[in-house]
């Protein structure tokens, strides 16, 4: 069954592409028809590619991967943000720091001046600083919690992309197929779907349009994530189970030995004797 259906996608206005001046040739295979001057987007094509997109980013939840959100523009800020928390995985909404994949130990230095300072505040170093001094690095932390505070936890680089126009963020696509991240995106009729490896054609405008996408990607990772710990469960209940007989198994071989030991030991026993007997009449 389908992660979005025909109807959904029509009511949230997924099909409504740009002009037809302003597309790009390489998006015609998703192109579905024009109207009045307008491109529509062929909805089957975007049913089916959702479905793929939330397969794979569904897999990469199950095995404990990261995937990066970003989406800068005014109309997705809000519900990536909410959608992607939700899940616990990190995003980008506010600019988009040039380098932040392909120049990563400085974004992560910055995060880390950031645990500095609240640690500054937690053991009352703050407290003695000048009124000055304090105003700086309060200001300063702001500012680092308003462009990095939302990937704080990305501690090494994403498995993957996934962005809401691809367009407007090319900057973080060239940085992602630089590094040979793959790159999920929302391309709308206006972009150019060859950096993008799952492509899914949509209206990237339209904040319904983003949510519903958001939901069914969400949704298919958050199962990912719930088979993950279920998976995690199951082996932590059979690990204690098995222990018991691990520990039977290791004492089994080292009781045939003592046998055998003795066995070995009773025989040649009297062999000896007659050897020493033997060796006593000669003398």
């Amino acid at each position: 069954m389908s992660r979005v259906n025909f109807d959904q996608l029509l009511e949230a206005g997924v099909h409504f592409g740009h002009l037809k001046r302003k597309w790009n040739p390489a998006m015609a295979p998703y192109i579905f028809m024009e109207r009045n001057g307008i491109h529509i987007i062929d909805l089957y094509k975007t049913v089916a590619k959702v479905d793929e997109a939330a397969e794979v980013m569904k897999n990469l939840a199950k095995q404990g991967k990261k995937i990066l959100f970003v989406a800068t523009k005014k109309q997705a800020k809000q519900v990536v943000a909410e959608k992607a928390a939700a899940i616990g995985m990190p995003y980008v909404i506010e600019r988009w720091p040039g380098g932040m994949l392909t120049n990563f130990p400085t974004i992560r230095k910055a995060v880390k001046k950031m645990t500095t300072i609240d640690k500054m505040t937690k053991d009352g170093t703050f407290d003695n600083l000048s009124k000055r001094e304090k105003l700086q690095i309060t200001r300063q932390r702001a500012k680092l919690e308003k462009t990095l505070g939302s990937i704080a936890d990305l501690t090494r680089l994403p498995s993957a992309l996934f962005v809401v126009d691809v367009m407007k963020e090319h900057i973080a696509v060239r940085e992602a197929n630089r590094l040979g991240i793959p790159v999920f995106g929302m391309v709308d009729t206006n972009s150019d779907p060859t950096n993008v490896d799952y492509v899914i054609p949509a209206n990237d405008d339209a904040t319904k349009s983003v949510e519903l996408i958001m939901n069914a990607v969400c949704e298919a990772m958050n199962e990912g994530l719930q088979e993950r710990k279920a998976e995690r469960v199951d082996t932590e209940a059979a690990g204690e189970g098995e222990a018991p007989k691990r520990e039977r198994r290791a004492k089994a071989p080292v009781k045939k030995e003592f046998v055998k030991k003795e066995e070995v030991n009773e025989e040649t026993a009297p062999k000896a004797e007659t050897e020493n007997a033997k060796n006593e009449e000669q003398a």
